[in-house]
Order: structure tokens, then sequence, then C-alpha cells
């Protein structure tokens, strides 16, 4: 996954607030990246409406 790439939520892993999970299904594009609780790194994504939050790369999907 790279900078600028268009990407969709295609599953979250863990519990996470209401406001995240109604990003399942949803398209952004990916801004930067986080470091995780040591066991990775995640994926931060922007999304039309101006949020933007991080996710694994597992729960993502690029969009061609």
């Amino acid at each position: 996954m790279d900078v600028g790439q268009k990407v969709r939520v295609c599953r979250i892993r863990d519990r996470v607030s209401e406001d995240i999970s109604k990003k399942l299904g949803k398209t952004g594009t990916i801004k930067g990246y986080k470091m995780t609780d040591g066991s990775g790194i995640g994926c931060v994504v922007a999304f039309d409406d101006h949020s933007s939050t991080w996710f694994f790369e597992d729960e993502l999907e690029p969009i061609q």
C-alpha cells in the first residue's frame, strides 16, 4: 500500500466505535502510516467526509 493510493475498507478486525464501523465498505485515500502496538504498521486513510482514521493493511483492499 502506497501513500496516495485509493482503498476500500473491506473488514474491521477489532471492536471499534460506531463512527469507525460506518467506514466499512467506504473508499478513501492513504495519507500516511502509523506504528501500531509493535506488531505492525497501519495505514492512515482519509475519506471524502474529511474524516480520517487508521486501519491495518489486511483491512484494506486497493481500488484500481
